[in-house]
């Protein structure tokens, strides 16, 4: 029956004759839904029934549909008195349809299915979507760097083309799922995660059980929809199954990832979303919860999604070119180089737009293999492609297959916007490209530079700063000299978005196009903003909150010791310190809520700063105390 399904809807097939004949053979598809990305990385969803489309497909196609944007994050720009948003289908990129497996259509015997159709987001007939953003940049990519091919021919002659030969620019974008699962209302202790983790026994391990089972169900879930799974395995994180009486797993907990064949960057971020949904129904009717958080324990791995980026020439020959891959001696070329070199001396800016949660930086600490420095890897020589994972951006390479040269950048997780992400990558790629070729630099000239010694002068990297480590930045340097020479990471959302303030010529490189204008940046980093205090403020600290409750006295006073007394005695000071009123003090989270209504951020991000530090300190003081207790 499965075989008989419409599952993937090819973007050669987007006219109203065609929609017209496909929807009328597969009369299970009883619903359609127009997915636009809001400016927080949320997707529109709704059921409109297939009848109302079929009745008016061209209207659909030129934008008939509209949304209440009030309910979506486009802070400043949708408001309550303004608030009507167009969508209007994207034609370019493959629709699918999802069915519900568990709404079986009585006529057909099938599953009842929706089709769901990526769109873009208007507003007073401006685009103001993540999905625009992504594929206007693309297109502002694809213009300049024809440009530059046809004002500096040197630059690809080394590739034994001309400018005549080329017939397209391809960016090219592939991410990694990590995510959590779980048998629900199930807790392992953090203890017992953490000792796993650092025993690596859950990596690479063999699946088991409803695990195994919905994990294969994904990957195949994964082919239909033409995505060409490459793997599935488990990652670091988690523990080992328990088997009730009757054989079966419970108290599942365990970390997996999945991969994927890339695509074009617009397509590609459009492909995650639908990995997302076949995960979490897969795994749920499976009876598992999957998280896609990413650090949805604390003191244990957390969850990235790394995101692969590349350029390919299309020729008019047929032939395709990576554009990254030198062809020479050396590790890329003059576009690679460049290219990370853009990466890296703006991603005070980019950083914003792939981490912009409390959760996405907590992800980022050392000794998790998450990156906490600018900094990238090319290898110790160019014959031996490097598998540095302790930068924040590293040069993936085959010496057997230049067409997989590409970049990996480690910070984003699965909560990032991968549409604005990828737009803030390629146009700071753009920039560092511009400083190689309209000033000739060579593959030489631009290692020397990415090399360099933080103190050392630089034509377009900045001095002070050092740009490549080929060594482990968690262990090969001081946290006082990773700083120096690398730069401080963020410690929370509102130091994060506050160098969009602080480096308004780096600000410059994501505005210059006009993919990016003030009144986008703003609106996302308002949504942000409100966002970060909301979570702080009725999640965070609620949390928080139960963790001191849970923090209760275990001695007895006729049993304990001065040592217990002592303990207990630091323990209770801090959960008062944290969270206890008096009519002479106020508590820690109590001068973090009056700082959020005072609008006073940055007080509010040194109070946020120090809850973290003081809650750290508070487990470590409880789990010694309880461990030297003979009688609990």
């Amino acid at each position: 029956m499965l075989k008989d399904l419409v599952y993937v809807v090819p973007k050669e097939t987007h006219s109203e004759e065609n929609l017209k004949k496909m929807l009328t053979a597969h009369s299970e598809i009883k619903f359609v839904s127009l997915i636009g990305i809001d400016l927080s990385g949320n997707n529109t969803d709704e059921k409109i029934p297939i009848e109302v489309f079929l009745k008016d497909i061209n209207g659909f196609l030129n934008g008939a549909i509209q949304t209440d944007g009030s309910s979506v994050v486009l802070p400043g720009i949708a408001t309550l008195n303004n608030a009507k948003v167009d969508m209007l289908p994207d034609l370019d990129v493959n629709w699918y349809v999802e069915y519900n497996d568990e709404n079986v259509d009585l006529e057909t015997n099938k599953p009842v299915g929706t089709l769901r159709i990526p769109c873009f987001l208007y507003h007073e007939n401006k685009a103001v979507d993540s999905r625009y953003a992504l594929k206007n940049c693309v297109e502002h990519f694809k213009s300049n760097l024809l440009d530059l091919f046809k004002k500096y021919p040197s630059t690809i002659s080394s590739f034994g083309i001309k400018y005549e030969d080329i017939d397209d620019v391809i960016a090219t974008c592939a991410t990694e799922l990590e995510f959590w699962v779980m048998t629900p209302n199930d807790k392992a202790h953090t203890e017992e995660l953490f000792t796993s983790q650092e025993l690596q026994e859950q990596y690479w391990t063999r699946t088991k059980g409803i695990v195994k089972t919905a994990l294969e169900k994904t990957l195949l879930n994964m082919n239909l929809y033409g995505l060409k799974p490459e793997m599935g395995h488990k990652e670091v994180g988690g523990v080992k199954a328990k088997v009730d009486k009757s054989g079966n797993f419970n108290h599942v907990m365990e970390q997996l990832e999945i991969d994927w064949k890339y695509c074009t960057a617009v397509q590609a971020a459009d492909n995650e979303l639908l990995v997302k949904n076949i995960v979490e129904e897969t795994f749920r009717s499976n009876g598992l919860d999957v998280t896609f958080l990413a650090k949805p324990i604390e003191g244990v791995a957390g969850s990235g999604e790394h995101t692969h980026i590349g350029i390919a020439l299309q020729l008019k020959n047929g032939k395709v070119i990576n554009l990254f891959s030198s062809t020479k001696e050396h590790f890329l070329s003059i576009f690679g180089y460049a290219s990370v070199m853009g990466i890296l001396k703006n991603y005070e800016v980019i950083n914003p737009f792939v981490s912009n949660t409390t959760d996405s930086l907590r992800r980022l600490k050392p000794g998790f293999e998450a990156p906490i420095c600018i900094v990238t890897s090319l290898g110790h020589s160019a014959e031996i492609p490097s598998r540095n994972r302790t930068v924040l951006i590293g040069v993936i390479r085959d010496s057997a297959n230049p067409l997989a040269t590409r970049f990996e950048l480690r910070a984003p997780n699965p909560h990032t916007n991968t549409y604005l992400a990828v737009t803030t990558l390629y146009l700071a790629m753009m920039d560092g490209i511009k400083y190689a070729v309209t000033n000739e630099k060579t593959e030489d000239d631009l290692l020397k530079e990415l090399s360099k010694k933080a103190e050392d002068d630089a034509d377009y990297l900045e001095k002070g700063r050092a740009y490549r480590s080929e060594e482990n930045v968690f262990e090969s340097f001081t946290d006082e000299e990773r700083v120096r020479l690398f730069g401080t990471a963020p410690a929370t959302v509102y130091e994060n978005l506050s160098a969009l303030d602080k480096y308004p010529e780096k600000k410059a490189v994501l505005t210059a196009e006009g993919v990016l204008d003030e009144k986008l940046i703003n609106s996302f980093r308002l949504g942000a903003t409100t966002r970060w205090l909301i979570e702080l403020n009725h999640r965070i600290l609620n949390d928080y909150s139960n963790e001191i409750r849970n923090c209760k006295m275990l001695h007895s006073i006729d049993k304990a010791l001065d040592l217990d007394v002592a303990n207990w005695q630091k323990i209770n000071d801090l959960r008062y310190y944290l969270m206890k009123d008096s009519y002479s003090n106020k508590s820690l989270f109590t001068r973090i809520k009056l700082a959020s209504e005072a609008g006073d951020y940055e007080e509010v991000s040194k109070l946020q700063v120090e809850a973290e530090n003081k809650i750290a300190e508070l487990k470590d003081l409880y789990s010694s105390y309880k461990k030297n207790l003979l009688d609990i």
